[in-house]
């Protein structure tokens, strides 16, 4: 294999297997830290219309100086960044995809009805919360941001 050479210092050249394995533990990394802070923000940063069961009136909960709605805001851009990385991962194994895909489907014309069928539902998935509105119910107490 060729060296690239980077100033004075040869280097080799970047192996795609190498790229996959770090894809493959960052993605890794990203869904344990999603489950991890899902967990957190059901379970332990609770929602302020549950905190009074659990502490016996209504409480902030924070944790290193951050409430749920920042843990929330760690988690999406932990999946975003999920998101791109198995982009990255599918656009290194797409070969292998198609091969695997054209086997497991025979027929041409099924191939692309179930391909625009998975394209369809996940820009459906990803696009749907734009356009739903919240259900609206005014708090009793005023002044108070109701979770």
């Amino acid at each position: 294999m060729p060296l690239r050479t980077f100033g004075n210092k040869d280097l080799a050249p970047i192996d795609k297997s190498k790229i996959n394995l770090v894809i493959d533990a960052v993605m890794f990394l990203c869904v344990m830290a999603i489950a991890g802070i899902g967990c957190l923000t059901k379970f332990i940063l609770l929602p302020g219309k549950e905190t009074p069961a659990v502490y016996g009136r209504k409480v902030d909960l924070f944790l290193f100086g951050m409430d749920r709605h920042a843990w929330g805001t760690i988690h999406f851009i932990i999946a975003c960044v999920f998101l791109g990385l198995l982009t990255a991962h599918i656009v290194l194994h797409w070969n292998m995809i198609v091969s695997i895909y054209h086997r497991l489907i025979g027929r041409a014309v099924a191939r692309r009805i179930v391909a625009i069928a998975i394209l369809i539902i996940g820009i459906f998935l990803v696009v749907s919360p734009f356009f739903v509105k919240p259900e609206v119910q005014h708090s009793e107490q005023k002044g108070r941001r109701h979770q």
